[in-house]
């Protein structure tokens, strides 16, 4: 049976404050474990999708060699092999200056790293707070 409140019998609401405020923490790392044992389960699900684009990456690279290799052997048929590679190699050098300069140039666009528009809007309300906005 209950008292009052549905309180159980013989337990004054001291008590039940006293043994809820001895579970609460108990609850609290209980929680906080599972949440660590999910963090770490996802960590392990993406560490996992990391390597297998890491993987993908060097297949990648490899299949872009081989692209490269038959560029050369197919250019054979028209010049001596070594003007071949040449023209090749000089191709792939023009790419990578474009590349370099398109890097350069979007890195630049995104200096400086500050996030300017909110340090300006903080200054705005500090002065507003301090009464010398005039707007």
């Amino acid at each position: 049976m209950t008292a009052q409140h549905g309180a159980p019998e013989g337990q004054t609401l001291g008590a039940l404050v006293h043994q809820l405020s001895q579970q609460i923490p108990e609850l609290i790392r209980s929680e906080i474990r599972l949440a660590q044992a999910e963090v770490a389960q996802k960590g392990k699900r993406a560490g996992v999708g990391i390597g297998m684009f890491s993987v993908a990456g060097l297949l990648g690279f490899f299949a872009v060699a081989a692209l490269v290799t038959t560029a050369i052997l197919g250019l054979t048929y028209v010049v001596d092999a070594w003007l071949a590679a040449l023209i090749v190699a000089l191709v792939l050098i023009a790419a990578a200056a474009v590349a370099a300069v398109l890097g350069r140039n979007k890195v630049a666009e995104a200096a400086p790293a500050a996030p300017e528009r909110a340090i300006q809007g903080i200054k705005d309300d500090i002065a507003t707070v301090k009464g010398d906005h005039h707007g």
